[in-house]
This record gives structure tokens, C-alpha cells and sequence, in this order.
């Protein structure tokens, strides 16, 4: 290390410098605004009403999140998110893969065709009436599965797949299919494992899109029971946001701390599990994206 400064130029030196700075700037803003979430979270009521927390808390106090923990309804968003992300993902993984599989092998007949289908529907679609009259025709309005079939396959995804599939070299395929093996069992069997990296990241691509997904809640959900921690964190911070500390059977000194504080609450609880499960797949990230961008 000090034999590249001796060598560098004031230049490199200078560029190297502003990079670093550029870095540390980048990082405290990326990461201040979340401290001083989860700081009003842990402050003090008082302290948070007096303006008192900037950085770290002040007056360590749990009260907020006991309040916000009391509150039935916010547990229910919960297990209800985690049925869309768990079940919505396993089912995007699975069809991504079946239509992915078929249109990166070549002697597969429509697969032009197919093809360009998959890459038209990218930039024009149906618009969102007639998806709302298909999904309530069906019968899916208010219910859990409207939550996950209209949004079960997505198509930039589905090529990000078919692009690893067909890094793949085809003499593997052959061999497979001289020795016997069927489709389903190459692509069980062979395809799938060879791409495990990409489908990690199409994983994480799902599991964060299930997980944030509002829109589709907004539209087809209305029954508070089966509503997603999103629409409910949406209307704490926007609608109603003394709903918590007005409807739980908590002492009147929790009742009164700061509403900004309930809020900060909500968003920390809705925040972690995303935080617990990135770093699982994050040495995926690089390797799955790029896998079978490069050819040659």
C-alpha cells in the first residue's frame, strides 16, 4: 500500500481522495436517516415531542414499540405479508422457471414467437380496468389470491432466467436426453441447480416486490383481515396515525407521546425482516445478475 502512494501522482492521489470522500458521504446518507428512525423509535415521548433527538436516542424509553406491539391488527398485516411473500415468491420462482425453461431451449418450436410475446407485453399492456374486470370477474376479488396470481409471472424475469438457462451448454442437454432423461427431469434435475445463484437473486427480486406490494391491495383488498402490513403502515402514516394509541388498552402516559413516534415504530417493525434476509442471499447478488449477461 505505501509503495502505490510513493508511486501514485498528485492526481491519482487527489481522484483517490474524492472517491473516498464521495463514499462517506454517500453511506451517512444513506444510513442516517434509518438511525434516526430507529432512535425516535427508543426515545422517550418527551423527547421526541421537544425535538431533543437528532442522532441517537434520548431517554431510552420502550413504550412506543410495547404500544404499537399491543395493537392486534398490526400482527395480522404481518402474518398476512408473510403469506403473500412466502407463498407469492415459491409460486414466482416455480412459473418463472417453467416458462423460462422452454424458451431458451432452440428446438423448441414457438420459441421466437413466444419470445417476442414476452418481451411486447413489457412495454404495452392491457391496462389496469381490464385487469380489474378479469380479476374480479374471476372471482378473486377480496380474496388472497388476488394478492398473487395477477402478479405471478414477471416477464423481465423470466428473461433474466431464460438468459442463465441458456449459458448452459447445450451438450449437457444432450447427453441427458441420449441417456433417457425427459424435460422435467433436465430441467429439475440439471438446469435448475446450475443457475441456484440467479435464482436466489429472482428470489430477493420477488420476495422485496411481494413484501412492499400496496398497489394491488389498494385495489382488490378491502376486508381489514386480510390487508398486507404495507396498506396498514399507509394508513398510520398518512390516515390515521393516532389509530394505534387511541384503539389499544394502554396507560394514558403511552397514550400521549408523539404520533411522528407511533409512525417511526411501524416503520422499523415493517423495515427488519427484509434486513434479516438480504445478507442471506447477498453474495448471490453480483453472480446471479451477471450470469449468462456475458457470452462468448
Amino acid at each position: 500500500m505505501i509503495k502505490r502512494i510513493k508511486n501514485s501522482t498528485f492526481g491519482d492521489i487527489l481522484f483517490d481522495l474524492l472517491i473516498a470522500i464521495f463514499l462517506i458521504l454517500a453511506v451517512v446518507i444513506c444510513v442516517y436517516p434509518f438511525i434516526y428512525v430507529v432512535s425516535v423509535s427508543i426515545s422517550s415521548g418527551e423527547a421526541v415531542n421537544k425535538g431533543l433527538v437528532t442522532f441517537l436516542p434520548v431517554d431510552l424509553s420502550f413504550d412506543a414499540l410495547v404500544t404499537v406491539f399491543n395493537y392486534d391488527l398490526l400482527w395480522t398485516a404481518y402474518g398476512n405479508t408473510l403469506f403473500y411473500t412466502v407463498v407469492g415468491t415459491f409460486l414466482n420462482v416455480i412459473f418463472t422457471c417453467l416458462a423460462a425453461y422452454p424458451l431458451s431451449r432452440k428446438r423448441f418450436f414457438l420459441r421466437k414467437q413466444m419470445n417476442f410475446l414476452l418481451a411486447f407485453t413489457m412495454y404495452f399492456s392491457g391496462g389496469l380496468i381490464p385487469i380489474y374486470i378479469v380479476v374480479t370477474k374471476l372471482g378473486l376479488y377480496n380474496s388472497r389470491w388476488a394478492m398473487i396470481l395477477p402478479v405471478l409471472v414477471s416477464a423481465y424475469n423470466v428473461m433474466i432466467c431464460r438468459s442463465a438457462f441458456e449459458s448452459i451448454s447445450e451438450e449437457l442437454f444432450e447427453e441427458a436426453a441420449i441417456e433417457g432423461a425427459n424435460d422435467i427431469y433436465i430441467m429439475t434435475k440439471i438446469a435448475v441447480p446450475l443457475i441456484k445463484p440467479t435464482l436466489a437473486v429472482l428470489t430477493l427480486y420477488y420476495a422485496v416486490a411481494r413484501y412492499n406490494d400496496f398497489f394491488n391491495a389498494m385495489l382488490y383488498i378491502s376486508d381489514k383481515s386480510k390487508e398486507p402490513l404495507q396498506i396498514f403502515l399507509r394508513r398510520i402514516l398518512l390516515q390515521a396515525s393516532m389509530e394505534i394509541t387511541q384503539t389499544t388498552n394502554v396507560s394514558m402516559a403511552a397514550a400521549s407521546q408523539s404520533t411522528i413516534q407511533v409512525r417511526y415504530v411501524c416503520i422499523v417493525v415493517a423495515v427488519v425482516p427484509i434486513m434479516l434476509v438480504v445478507p442471506f442471499v447477498q453474495k448471490y447478488l453480483v453472480q446471479g445478475t451477471m450470469l449468462g449477461a456475458v457470452k462468448g
